[in-house]
């Protein structure tokens, strides 16, 4: 099932996406259609989601799709792929390196990515996300998959010099338009063997699969709400696979992830 946010006339809503790509609204918030759609989420019914929704399907050429969530925080993930860590030299870490990432960098399929004065090199991450679907805190790793609601499409923009500058994330992190999320969540997705890659222009920049993931979604959602309380429609971006570089003006960045979908967005300063 395809959850999705989508702004149609004045409205926002969140709802599911059919198979002719109309939408159809639920919720005003996710916790409302999480709430509203349990059983058919858990299921992957459609047709009982869909006869559980107040309105009928806006057409697909009448709405905008927007972020498909919006989060409390979002909690990232460093050095998660065994060919990243590779690419950088690196030993693979023990235990998950984890950061934030604020609510404010978070934009929308479509959206524009925006290049801040203060960096001269702003690079792509392509990495597989997921949303929480219910409150979290010290589950274990048999438990946690009840704990996601879905996964999407996330770009983990980053301004390597300030990183490297910084000698810590937060502000190489954090500027709006650096969380690109979508283009929706897709409840029935499994990483066995999906590839995940990234395109610039159009061409290939990062190539790779799901399976080189160091620790793995349930791995990571036990892990971090060890540390802090996950609430319902917070987000984890997963890691980067190796192929990371710099992002500039005009240039269309696009993230594809098999059984999920293609996350877009075009550069600007």
């Amino acid at each position: 099932m395809r959850i999705a946010r989508a702004e149609y006339g004045s409205l926002r809503a969140y709802g599911i996406l059919l198979d002719d790509d109309s939408f159809v609204p639920v919720a005003a918030t996710l916790e409302e259609l999480v709430s509203n759609l349990s059983d058919a989420i858990e299921e992957n019914d459609v047709a009982v989601a869909r006869q559980r929704a107040a309105d009928d399907p806006v057409p697909a050429e009448s709405y905008r799709l927007l972020a498909p969530c919006e989060p409390s925080k979002i909690v990232a993930v460093g050095l998660n792929y065994r060919d990243h860590a590779r690419e950088l030299g690196q030993a693979l870490p023990d235990e998950p390196i984890i950061f934030l990432k604020p609510p404010t960098s978070v934009i929308g399929p479509g959206d524009t990515i925006v290049l801040p004065p203060e960096s001269s090199r702003v690079d792509y991450e392509a990495e597989l996300a997921f949303v929480v679907g219910k409150r979290a805190r010290r589950v274990s790793e048999a438990d946690a998959p009840g704990h996601i609601l879905g996964y999407t499409c996330a770009n983990d923009v980053t301004a390597r010099d300030l990183q490297q500058k910084d000698g810590q994330w937060t502000r190489a992190k954090s500027f709006d338009t650096f969380c690109p999320l979508g283009p929706w969540i897709e409840t029935s997705f499994t990483c066995e063997g999906k590839r995940i890659s990234s395109a610039v222009n159009d061409v290939l920049r990062q190539d790779s699969t799901l399976d080189n993931l160091i620790f793995k979604p349930h791995e990571l959602l036990s892990f971090i709400s060890s540390v802090m309380t996950l609430e319902p429609g917070d987000v984890v971006l997963t890691g980067t696979p190796a192929g990371i570089g710099k992002l500039f003006s005009n240039d269309r960045i696009s993230v594809t992830i098999d059984g999920i979908g293609v996350l877009a967005n075009i550069v600007s300063e």
